[in-house]
């Protein structure tokens, strides 16, 4: 008998809608993937290199379970030239075999059964599942798309409960590409809870500043990682930033659950956060981004969907389709069958993402001006034919 919390473990219907769609392109259809938040971008040839070079050297034994010592002063020196955070020490990152895992680690060390994690709704589709996994409780705060899907903070302190333990931020953020104004980051850093910030991504945005957490408080925990800003998702690696009280007991869960991140993918991330070179893809990556959402968000609007918050950071556009569907997880199955492209319906990022679709331009300029083409020509036909009805 499979045991309780693995039952209670919900699919992640991105990832159903995806694998239909790849079962179809084995079919022989032409599918457009703006489903998948995954960049589209080769990672940059200096961090390739730098992979490269350190298998030539020998480099593919565990490294120490906190992850290489000069990977960490490059995180602790990349916050503080980012953010002004100058008071970070090496021993407080833990390099993690991607963000995900991290997450258990950190709500390993900070709730037991029972205890209340606050997060946003709509929010990142496996926060969730992370909370539940540790036997705690997803605490959901409504986020309104008239007020830039921004966390409130009085909606937050009307949630907090004596079983409340920890506050989740994600900003930019998934699936709203939202940044959080500093001075309700400020607010929430001072509700006396633990914070855990998601900053994946980070150096992804477009208009306006990212703040880090660490700016505004000490008891909070900080996620980061290379895939995304440095196209590098099957490299599998992120890291976490932790307070110095926190660091042996989460030490000793690396220890025994992970051993060490994998030596090759950290010596690439050195030369990620270090190489010049890098720097200048990145910026180029960026730039190419942004100019991918001001396409997708007039596109979409042209379409008819609904877009009253532009997103100004990550790489998705989440728009109200609420005049087409009330049942985003169907319409999304339906625009891929029909329209041959692949969408993620809302509701996977919570009970108010439902009525809404989440379109991701990690994909080519041309990919996403044939998707929503696509789109656009389905959409048409259900037109006419209400017309005709």
């Amino acid at each position: 008998m499979v045991c309780r919390r693995v039952q209670d473990i919900k699919p992640f219907l991105v990832m159903d809608v995806l694998e239909k769609a790849q079962a179809m392109e084995q079919a022989g259809e032409p599918i457009v993937h703006l489903e998948v938040g995954e960049p589209d971008f080769e990672t940059p040839e200096a961090v390739k290199e730098a992979a490269i070079e350190a298998i030539r050297r020998g480099e593919t034994h565990y490294t120490h379970s906190l992850g290489m010592a000069k990977l960490r002063e490059a995180v602790c020196a990349h916050y503080a030239n980012t953010y002004g955070v100058t008071r970070l020490e090496p021993d407080q990152v833990m390099i993690t075999s991607g963000t995900s895992p991290a997450f258990l680690v950190a709500l390993s060390a900070l709730i037991a059964c029972g205890d209340e994690v606050i997060l946003s709704d709509p929010h990142y589709a496996c926060y969730p599942s992370f909370i539940r996994f540790m036997e705690g409780v997803p605490r959901t705060v409504p986020v309104l798309e008239e007020d830039g899907f921004q966390y409130r903070p009085e909606g937050i302190r009307k949630a907090l409960t004596p079983a409340a333990k920890v506050i989740l931020v994600n900003s930019p953020a998934n699936p709203t590409g939202t940044l959080l104004d500093a001075d309700r980051m400020a607010a929430i850093a001072d509700m006396g809870r633990w914070i855990l910030s998601d900053e994946i991504y980070h150096g992804l945005v477009y208009e306006g500043r990212a703040h880090s957490l660490l700016e505004f408080t000490d008891r909070c925990i900080v996620f980061n990682g290379f895939s995304k800003l440095f196209a590098m998702t099957g490299w599998r690696l992120g890291y976490l930033i932790v307070p110095k009280d926190l660091i042996r007991p989460m030490q000793a869960l690396m220890q025994n659950f992970f051993i060490s991140a994998n030596s090759i993918s950290q010596w690439a991330a050195y030369a990620a956060l270090t190489d010049p070179r890098v720097q200048k893809d990145v910026e180029r990556m960026r730039r190419t981004y942004d100019e991918r959402r001001r396409f997708m968000v007039r596109r979409l609007r042209e379409i008819g969907f609904g877009i009253r918050s532009e997103p100004t950071g990550a790489f998705y556009v989440f728009a109200d389709a609420r005049r087409f569907t009330n049942d985003s997880l169907r319409f999304a199955f339906e625009i891929l069958e029909r329209a041959k492209v692949g969408i993620t319906p809302g509701v996977d990022f919570g009970s108010r993402g439902e009525g809404y679709v989440r379109f991701s331009y990690a994909n080519s300029l041309e990919n996403i001006a044939e998707g929503l083409h696509r789109i656009e020509a389905y959409l048409s036909t259900l037109d006419q034919r209400r017309v005709s009805g």
